[in-house]
């Protein structure tokens, strides 16, 4: 009888195997999970997923007995694009084996696929939600928070939760530097210590190096819609054959959208921007 090799009949080295992880157990402080409201998963740079949202009509009041207006709520629709954040990475048989080299590895590339999904969510060119030209513009933050009350309050007024003010390092800084007089050294903020949770107006605070300095955005995570697969690792020492080398390679797959823009807003702080 004829031999078929197969997944089934070859050793591992034949069949590599392919391990996935779910996005908040592997990168639990990616930016993304936290500001947006994850809508699916999709695998390819052509596929979409499409997001459904109604646009509301007026409810109004009326009589009794009297004729109801017909309401015309707009059924809408985001599509939303990914892109595969990746890293590969070669070492020698002889490297992998050694004692800790598999899990310094495992968390060096965790951060650095961390680092490139946080930019390419926030600040990637044209795309990066810190580059929405439809956000809610809040203006230069001056010598007090002001103006982060008014914006605050604007979108609320536009049906928005504000869940998450995401900064970059130095906003945060300058935000904490503003003092309650001007010849007070008693932060408007407070000592910032009390707190194990940053917050801002009583809105938790997350701090991320991939905005802009001097840049903020007051989110609704509702209103940011988003695609995230799972962070895919897998290692193989059969393409680096002829070096007796091993290949370790991680993927992510994310994409976002913003349905309702006036429902997350941005600003500036001072000198830092």
């Amino acid at each position: 009888m004829a031999h078929t090799a197969t997944t089934l009949n070859s050793d591992a080295a034949w069949r590599p195997d392919l391990n996935t992880f779910l996005a908040a157990d592997v990168v639990p402080d990616a930016a993304i999970l936290a500001a947006t409201t994850v809508a699916g998963s999709i695998e390819g740079d052509q596929p979409v997923v499409r997001v459904a949202f109604v646009d509301d009509d007026d409810a109004t009041i009326k009589a009794e007995g009297e004729e109801l207006d017909e309401a015309e709520p707009v059924l809408d629709e985001v599509t939303i694009s990914t892109a595969k954040v990746t890293q590969m990475v070669r070492l020698s048989r002889e490297q992998w084996s050694q004692e800790g080299t598999a899990d310094q590895l495992s968390q060096s590339v965790r951060r650095a696929i961390v680092k490139r999904a946080d930019t390419l969510f926030l600040a990637e060119p044209t795309t990066g939600l810190a580059n929405n030209t439809d956000l809610v513009d809040g203006g230069d933050v001056g010598d007090d928070l002001d103006a982060l009350i008014d914006l605050e309050a604007t979108l609320r007024e536009n049906g928005a939760t504000p869940g998450l003010f995401l900064l970059a390092p130095s906003t945060w800084a300058a935000l904490r530097r503003l003092k309650t007089a001007a010849d007070s050294n008693v932060s408007i903020l407070g000592a910032g210590t009390d707190d194990a949770q940053p917050r801002l107006l009583s809105v938790p605070v997350l701090i991320n190096s991939a905005l802009d300095a001097g840049t903020g955005l007051l989110i609704d995570p509702g209103a940011v819609v988003s695609a995230v697969g799972d962070v895919q690792v897998a290692s193989s020492d059969q393409v680096y054959f002829t070096s007796d080398s091993i290949a370790l390679r991680a993927t992510w797959r994310i994409g976002h959208a913003v349905p309702r823009p006036d429902r997350v807003g941005i600003f500036s702080v001072g000198a830092a921007s």
